[in-house]
């Protein structure tokens, strides 16, 4: 059944791809996978429904079936995978931690990494406690892809207004000066999103870290701040 579902899954992405998507997102995101020309929404409209009609909804098929999209080195496919383990996030467990951690070192891509990080780690985070201990291990990877996915676990329990901002904190301060675009990037994407109802806790965070933080990280993570609160963080220092 995993064989057919995933053979199913190729054929109909290609049916829908082209070419020149193919060749353009390939080199958009640099990318060392083979690309089918498949659009997002497309891949997960039909990964969606193969797994609904298809898939068992049980642990061990789903796995299998993530492993088996995965294996095949096509972009789509791994992005399909990803779509999996997003619908059936609520049979995961801290004991699919390796599996997800092996998934994001070779995603290489935020194309990837953030729809891992936030959908499927965030909600085993808030689920369960012991996965902050692999988080905040993560922020600390020599692979710049595992530090944002640290960053980017607290995205979505911060969409749901859960109280994690101090958890988020002892991830994303020991970062703040972290040289990679895309670590600095994802932490004011987490704080722009939280500044959405809270910018005066944002603007309090920041303030007195603002000489560590990048531009990139204060920009983004003022977008929905005061004018006044923004000014004062984007202010060049005397």
């Amino acid at each position: 059944m995993r064989d057919r579902l995933v053979e199913q899954l190729e054929a109909e992405l290609r049916d829908l791809a082209t070419v020149e998507r193919a060749v353009h997102e390939k080199r958009y995101l640099k990318s060392d996978l083979v690309h089918l020309g498949t659009s997002v929404p497309d891949v997960r409209r039909v990964t969606l429904r193969a797994v609904k009609a298809s898939l068992p909804f049980e642990h061990e098929a789903t796995v299998a079936c993530v492993e088996a999209l995965w294996s095949r080195g096509v972009h789509e496919l791994r992005m399909a995978a990803v779509d999996v383990l997003i619908a059936r996030v609520d049979l995961l467990s801290p004991a699919d931690l390796p599996l997800i951690e092996l998934l994001l070192r070779e995603s290489r891509t935020w194309a990837l990494v953030d729809g891992l990080a936030p959908s499927v780690v965030g909600p085993l985070l808030l689920a369960h406690a012991e996965v902050e201990a692999s988080v905040k291990h993560w922020a600390h990877d020599p692979d710049f892809w595992l530090r944002r996915a640290a960053v980017l676990a607290y995205l979505l329990p911060m969409r749901r207004g859960e109280d994690v901002f101090q958890r988020f904190s002892a991830v994303a301060d020991p970062l703040l000066e972290d040289r990679e675009f895309f670590v600095r990037k994802a932490i004011g994407w987490v704080l722009r999103e939280r500044g959405r109802k809270l910018p005066d806790e944002v603007y309090s965070w920041l303030a007195p870290r603002r000489m560590r933080a990048s531009g990139l990280t204060l920009r983004e993570a003022s977008k929905y701040l005061s004018e006044q609160q923004r000014a004062d963080l984007l202010a060049k220092p005397d």
